[in-house]
C-alpha cells in the first residue's frame, strides 16, 4: 500500500437526526424513510440496500406519517398539518395541501391506493382521493360520541398496580377482524372487532411499546418498544394436524439503544428506527433464499453521500450540517516516527469559519474550492456563493450577490482542479458551468435533460484538465460532457444498479464508476468504451469478500504519481487498487494479502495482489490524498454519537 503521514480528524461533530417514521413499498422494494429534522430518505433495498434519493429537512416539517399510494407515490404529513408529495424523479416537493384540522398524527392509504386518510390533533378523519396530479378533499370524519360500535377499554394497569392514563400508540387491523393494538403499559393486545372483546394480552415490556407494522401475508408483525427491543409475532399452527392456529411471540431483538420509534415488515425482513439514529434491517432467514450475505444484518447509520469537502492547496476541510457549514484548517507536526507512530501535533486543527444558512430550510449540498477561495452551497429554494480572503490568521467572506434565478437551488456542486469553474447540477435536470471572477461570475452553459423529463442528477465528477464533466442521474446512467465544446460527449451503458461513486483519472481521462453491487468499473473517456482492465475484472470477477460488503463506496480518487493506483473507500474500509498486480481470487486472502517482511521475496510476490485494504479508520466519512504522501480521514466514532443523544430508559438490574 506504501506509507503516508494520516490527518486523523474526529473534530467533525456530525450527529444523524432520529429516526420518526418508515413505509415499505412492496412493488418497487424501496423503503422511505422520515427524520426528525424534516429529512425524507429512500432506500432502495433491491440494490444493496442504497439511499438512492433524499428530500433535505425543513424546522417546520416535523414529519409524523410517510405512505406510499397509487404505487411509486410517496406522501408525508406532520405537526404542520400539512399533507406532502414528493417528486421522485426532480428530488423535489411537488405539492404541500392543508389538511385544516390541526397537527396530523397519522396516515394510511387505501388497499387500492387510491385514497389516503388521516388523523388530526382535532380529533377528525379526513379522506382524501388522490387524482393524477394531485389529492382532493373527499370527506370529513368528526370525533364520534355515541354513534361508535364497539369502545374497547385498555386496562391501564400494569403488574396490578394502577399507573398513570394508558396510551395506545399503534393499532392494526386484520383482513378476519382481529384488532391488535400497542401501548405505554407495555402489552400487546388482541381484540375481536365483531364482539369488542379482548382475546390475548402480551405484557412484553417495562416501557412503552411505540410502533407495529404488519406483514402482507397477516402471518407475522413486528413492534418496537421504548427500551430499544424489537419483538417479532407469527401466526402458527397450534399442533402439527390442526387448522388452527395462535399468535406467538419469537425471539426479541436488541439492536437499538433507545426508542424504537418506528418499524416496517418486508416479505424478507423487519425494519426498524428509532432515537439512536440507526436504521437497523434484520433479515428473516425462512424467508430468504440465499443464506449468507443477503441474510446478514444492516445497521445504517450515515447518509451516503459525502458531508465534507477539501481544499488540498490550503489543508482545510468544509464540514457539511443541517443548517450550517464549518471550516477548519489541519494541524500539522514537525517530528518523525517510523510507521504506526502517533506524532505530536507542533500546531493543533483551527476553526476558520463557522457559516449559518438563513431560514429554515436544511443545507442540501456543499464544496470548497481547491485553491480553497470559494465556497458554494444550497438549499432546497436558495443557492449561495461566497468568496474568502486570507491575510494571515485572519479569514473573510464576501457573498456573490444576484444570482440568476435558475440557480435559486442545486442538488450538487463541484469545482473544477484549478478553481476556475464551478458545476452546478440543478433539480430541474440541468447542468450549469460558472465561470469564477475576482468576486463575481459569468454563466458559460448549460446541459438539459435529453429524454424530456426531469432527471435530477445526484454526482458530479470533473477531470483534473477541466475538459470532461461526468454525471449520474437518479437512474443508473453516466453521461459525459465536453466542457471546451459544451455538448454531450458519450454515455455509459446503462447497469443495473445505481451509482454511488464516480471520478476522472488524470492524464488517461478514464472514468471509475462504483455501483452499490459493489462493482467497479474503468471507462475510457475519450475510446467511449470500457478499459482492458475492466473487461478483465468482468471476466473473472471481483473477490466474494469484496462483494458481500454492505456499505457503499462514497469516494474515488487517483494518485498524482502512480498512474495505476485507483483510492477508494466506504465507510469502514479504504482500499487502493493496483492495477498492474493481478486481481484476487475466492481463495486468495482479501483483506491480509501480504505476508511477513522475512519471508521470501518469491512469496511475497506468489501471494501479492491488486486489493490493499485498510480497516483501521472508522467510521470513516470522508478519506483522501492532500498530496503524495499525505492522507486525511475524517472519522465519527458511534460512541461519540451515542453520547450526544438523549439517555435511554434506565433498567433495573439484579433487582436493584
Amino acid at each position: 500500500m506504501g506509507e503516508f503521514k494520516v490527518h486523523r480528524v474526529r473534530f467533525f461533530n456530525y450527529v444523524p437526526s432520529g429516526i420518526r417514521c418508515v413505509a415499505y413499498n412492496n412493488q418497487s422494494n424501496r423503503l422511505a424513510v422520515s427524520r426528525t429534522d424534516g429529512t425524507v430518505e429512500i432506500y432502495n433495498l433491491s440494490a444493496n440496500y442504497f439511499q438512492e434519493k433524499f428530500f433535505p429537512g425543513h424546522e417546520s416539517r416535523a414529519t409524523e406519517a410517510l405512505c406510499w399510494a397509487e404505487g411509486q407515490r410517496l406522501f408525508s404529513a406532520g405537526l404542520n398539518g400539512e399533507i406532502i408529495e414528493y417528486d421522485l424523479q426532480a428530488l423535489n416537493i411537488k405539492y404541500a395541501v392543508d389538511a385544516f384540522g390541526g397537527p396530523i398524527w397519522s396516515m394510511t392509504a387505501s388497499p387500492r391506493g387510491s385514497q389516503l386518510l388521516i388523523g388530526c390533533e382535532d380529533g377528525s378523519v379526513k379522506l382524501f382521493q388522490i387524482t393524477p396530479d394531485k389529492i382532493q378533499f373527499e370527506r370529513n370524519f368528526d370525533r364520534q360520541k355515541r354513534s361508535a360500535i364497539h369502545k374497547m377499554n385498555v386496562d391501564r394497569r400494569y403488574m396490578g398496580v394502577s399507573k398513570r392514563k394508558c396510551i395506545v400508540w399503534g393499532v392494526a387491523f386484520l383482513s378476519d377482524g382481529t384488532i391488535i393494538s400497542v401501548d405505554s403499559a407495555g402489552k400487546v393486545q388482541f381484540w375481536d372487532s365483531v364482539t369488542g372483546t379482548l382475546a390475548k394480552n402480551h405484557l412484553i415490556a417495562n416501557a412503552d411499546v411505540l410502533s407495529i407494522a404488519v406483514a402482507d401475508q397477516e402471518d407475522s408483525f413486528v413492534v418496537g418498544t421504548a427500551e430499544g427491543t424489537v419483538f417479532h409475532f407469527q401466526l402458527v399452527s397450534v399442533t402439527s394436524n390442526s387448522n388452527e392456529k395462535q399468535w406467538v411471540r419469537t425471539k426479541p431483538f436488541q439492536h437499538h439503544t433507545h426508542d424504537v420509534r418506528t418499524v416496517a415488515h418486508s416479505p424478507t425482513a423487519l425494519i426498524s428506527g428509532g432515537t439512536d439514529t440507526h436504521l437497523v434491517i434484520r433479515p428473516l432467514m425462512e424467508r430468504v433464499e440465499v443464506k449468507n450475505y443477503d441474510a446478514a444484518l444492516r445497521k445504517i447509520t450515515f447518509p451516503h453521500r459525502r458531508l465534507v469537502s477539501c481544499s488540498k492547496k490550503r489543508q482545510l476541510l468544509l464540514f457539511q450540517f443541517a443548517h450550517h457549514l464549518e471550516l477548519w484548517r489541519l494541524g500539522s507536526t514537525v517530528a518523525t516516527g517510523k510507521n504506526g507512530d502517533t506524532l505530536p501535533l507542533s500546531k493543533n486543527a483551527d476553526h476558520l469559519l463557522h457559516l449559518k444558512t438563513k431560514g429554515p430550510e436544511n443545507i442540501i449540498c456543499s464544496c470548497i474550492s481547491p485553491c480553497g477561495s470559494w465556497i458554494a452551497y444550497s438549499t432546497a429554494s436558495r443557492f449561495f456563493l461566497y468568496r474568502l480572503n486570507y491575510e494571515h490568521d485572519n479569514i473573510s467572506l464576501k457573498r456573490v450577490s444576484k444570482m440568476p434565478a435558475f440557480l435559486r437551488s442545486a442538488l450538487q456542486v463541484l469545482f473544477s482542479e484549478d478553481s476556475t469553474k464551478l458545476f452546478v447540477a440543478s433539480n430541474e435536470g440541468s447542468l450549469h458551468i460558472i465561470q469564477l471572477l475576482e468576486g463575481s461570475f459569468k454563466h458559460l452553459h448549460a446541459f438539459q435533460c435529453l429524454s424530456g423529463t426531469v432527471e435530477a442528477m445526484c454526482l458530479l465528477a470533473v477531470s483534473p484538465d477541466g475538459n470532461w464533466l461526468a454525471a449520474s442521474g437518479t437512474s443508473a446512467g453516466v453521461h459525459v460532457y465536453n466542457v471546451k465544446l459544451l455538448k454531450l460527449h458519450c454515455t455509459v451503458p446503462a447497469y443495473n444498479f445505481p451509482v454511488t461513486a464516480l471520478a476522472i483519472a488524470p492524464n488517461t481521462n478514464n472514468l471509475v464508476i462504483a455501483h452499490s453491487d459493489q462493482q467497479v468499473f474503468e471507462y475510457s473517456i475519450p475510446d467511449k468504451q470500457y478499459t482492458e482492465w475492466s473487461r478483465t475484472v468482468q471476466k473473472q470477477g471481483f473477490h466474494q469478500l469484496w462483494l458481500q460488503r454492505d456499505t457503499p463506496i462514497t469516494h474515488i480518487s487517483f494518485h498524482p504519481k502512480r498512474p495505476m493506483h485507483i483510492l477508494l473507500h466506504d465507510a469502514y474500509m479504504f482500499c487502493i487498487i493496483d492495477k498492474s498486480l493481478p486481481l484476487p481470487n475466492d481463495k486468495t486472502l482479501l483483506y491480509n494479502p501480504l505476508p511477513p517482511k522475512n519471508e521470501s521475496d518469491v512469496v511475497q510476490r506468489r501471494t501479492a495482489h491488486a486489493f490493499k485494504i485498510s480497516k483501521i479508520y472508522k467510521p470513516l466519512l470522508f478519506m483522501d490524498l492532500l498530496d503524495e504522501k499525505t492522507l486525511v480521514a475524517v472519522e465519527r466514532p458511534l460512541d461519540d454519537i451515542i453520547a450526544q443523544l438523549p439517555p435511554p430508559i434506565k433498567k433495573k438490574k439484579f433487582g436493584t
